[in-house]
C-alpha cells in the first residue's frame, strides 16, 4: 500500500460519499425545480442516507463473503454511477430520491474500501492507512461542496451528479488495474452467517458504545452541513451556490484530523483523544451559531467541527477493526448504521428546526447531539476505569492470599516495619 494506492482508495472514497451529500450546497434550487419545499428539503439528503442504510445492512457483509474486494469495490461504484445518472436525468422528486437511494445503497463502497485498506495494511500502519483512506471522506463531504457549488451554479445542478457518475465509472477501472490483491490468509464466510455475524455486534458493549458515539456525532455534523446553506442563501447573506460551497474548504481541516487521528490510534491514544474531541466539538457550536454576525466565526467553528469529528470517526473505527480484524468488513458496516442513522436524523432536523426557529435553534440542537455522544464516551471511560480499579484489587487480593500461604518475604516486611516503630 504505496502513497499512490492509498490515494486511490481516498479518491474512490471520496467520490462515493459525495454522492450522497452532494444536494447539500443546492438544496434551495434542487428543491425548487423538483418542487419539494423547503420544509421537506432535508429529506432529498435523508434519501441518499436511508438508502445508504440498506446498503450498509444488506451490501457491506459481501465484503466479508467475496474473495477478492477489488472487483467488488469496482461493482458497487458501477452501480453507484447507474444512481447519478438517474438522478441527473430526473423529471420529477420521486425519480430523483429513487436515483439518491440507489446512488446511497452502492456509496457503501467506503466501507468496502475501509474494510480491505485495513485488511492489506500491516497492523502498525492501521491506524495511518485508515486515516488517509477516511481523509477522503472528508474530501468528499466537504471539498466537493465546492466543485458542486461551481457546477450548479455554471450547468445547473444536474451537472454535478452527471459528473460524479462519470468519475465513479473512471474510478471502477483504475480500481481494477491498479490495486493489489489481498493475501488469501482472509477465509470468506457464508453470506447469511455474515449478515447473522452483523446482527450478533448488535450485543456487544464495545459495539454498542461506538455506535451511539458515531450516531450522535454524525446527526451533529448532519445539522451543520445539511442546514447551513438555507441561512447563508437568505438574508443577511444571499450568497450563491458557488460561495456558499467555499464552506466546505473550510471543514477539509477535518482531512488532517483524520490523519492525524490515526497516528494517535497506532499510539494507543484512541480513547482519551475522543473525549476531548467531543469537547471540541461542542465548543464548536458556540462560534458556528454567530453565522448571521459574523462569516469568519463561522468558519472557525467549521474548522475545529470537523476537525473533531473526523478524529473522534478514525478512532472508533481503529478500535473496532483491532478488536474484530477478522470481520473488518461487517463491523464497519455495523458500525456505519449508526453513522447513517445520525447523518439522516442531522440532516431531516435541522431544516425543519431552521424554518421554525433559525439559526439559533439549529445551532443548540447540533451542540445537544455532541452533548449526547460525550455523555455516552464517558459513562463507557468510567466504567473501564471502575473495571480496572476492580481488576487490580482482585488481582492484589489474590497475590496477598498467595505470599500469606507461601509465608513470602514480603510478607514479614510490614511485621519489622511495625516493630521498628513501636
Amino acid at each position: 500500500m504505496d502513497v499512490w494506492r492509498r490515494l486511490l482508495l481516498a479518491t474512490v472514497c471520496g467520490v462515493a460519499v459525495a454522492s450522497v451529500y452532494a444536494a447539500q450546497t443546492v438544496l434551495p434550487p434542487m428543491a425548487d425545480s423538483l418542487g419539494v419545499s423547503a420544509r421537506h428539503a432535508g429529506w432529498i439528503v435523508s434519501a441518499g442516507q436511508f438508502g445508504y442504510l440498506i446498503g450498509l445492512v444488506l451490501l457491506v457483509p459481501l465484503g466479508d463473503v467475496v474473495a477478492g474486494r477489488r472487483r467488488l469495490i469496482a461493482v458497487h461504484l458501477t452501480v453507484t454511477a447507474t444512481g447519478l445518472f438517474v438522478t441527473a436525468a430526473a423529471p420529477a422528486a420521486w425519480t430523483a430520491f429513487a436515483g439518491l437511494a440507489l446512488a446511497g445503497m452502492f456509496a457503501v463502497v467506503v466501507q468496502t474500501t475501509v474494510a480491505y485498506a485495513a485488511t492489506v495494511s500491516p497492523p502498525a500502519e492501521r491506524g495511518r492507512t485508515i486515516g488517509v483512506v477516511t481523509s477522503g471522506v472528508v474530501v468528499g463531504i466537504l471539498g466537493a461542496r465546492f466543485v458542486t457549488g461551481v457546477l450548479a451554479q455554471v450547468w445547473g445542478w444536474r451537472s454535478m451528479y452527471a459528473v460524479l457518475g462519470g468519475l465513479a465509472l473512471v474510478l471502477a477501472a483504475l480500481v481494477l488495474r491498479a490495486l493489489p490483491p489481498e493475501d488469501g490468509s482472509r477465509r470468506p464466510v457464508g453470506y447469511r452467517q455474515a449478515v447473522v455475524s452483523l446482527g450478533g455486534l448488535f450485543g456487544q458493549r464495545l459495539f454498542l458504545t461506538r455506535g451511539l458515539i458515531a450516531f450522535f456525532l454524525f446527526a451533529s455534523f448532519g445539522t451543520l452541513w445539511s442546514g447551513l446553506s438555507l441561512p447563508l442563501a437568505h438574508a443577511p447573506w444571499h450568497l450563491s451556490e458557488s460561495r456558499i460551497g467555499l464552506f466546505g474548504i473550510a471543514g477539509l481541516a477535518g482531512a488532517l484530523g483524520a490523519a492525524r487521528a490515526g497516528r494517535w490510534a497506532d499510539a494507543g491514544r484512541a480513547v482519551p483523544v475522543s473525549g476531548l474531541a467531543l469537547v471540541l466539538l461542542i465548543a464548536s457550536w458556540g462560534a458556528t451559531a454567530q453565522l448571521s454576525r459574523s462569516l469568519w466565526l463561522l468558519a472557525v467553528g467549521i474548522v475545529v467541527l470537523d476537525f473533531a469529528v473526523q478524529v473522534v470517526h478514525v478512532s472508533n473505527q481503529h478500535v473496532l477493526t483491532t478488536a474484530h480484524p477478522e470481520r473488518t468488513s461487517s463491523v464497519i458496516g455495523g458500525y456505519m448504521v449508526f453513522y447513517s442513522l445520525g447523518s439522516a436524523l442531522g440532516a431531516a432536523a435541522t431544516t425543519s428546526v431552521f424554518s421554525s426557529h433559525g439559526w439559533a435553534a439549529s445551532s443548540l440542537l447540533g451542540a445537544a447531539f455532541a452533548a449526547c455522544a460525550l455523555i455516552v464516551w464517558a459513562t463507557d471511560a468510567r466504567r473501564r476505569s471502575g473495571t480496572a480499579r476492580a481488576g487490580t484489587g482482585v488481582t492484589g487480593a489474590r497475590r496477598g492470599g498467595e505470599q500469606r500461604r507461601r509465608g513470602t518475604p514480603e510478607q514479614a516486611g510490614p511485621v519489622a516495619d511495625r516493630s521498628a516503630v513501636s
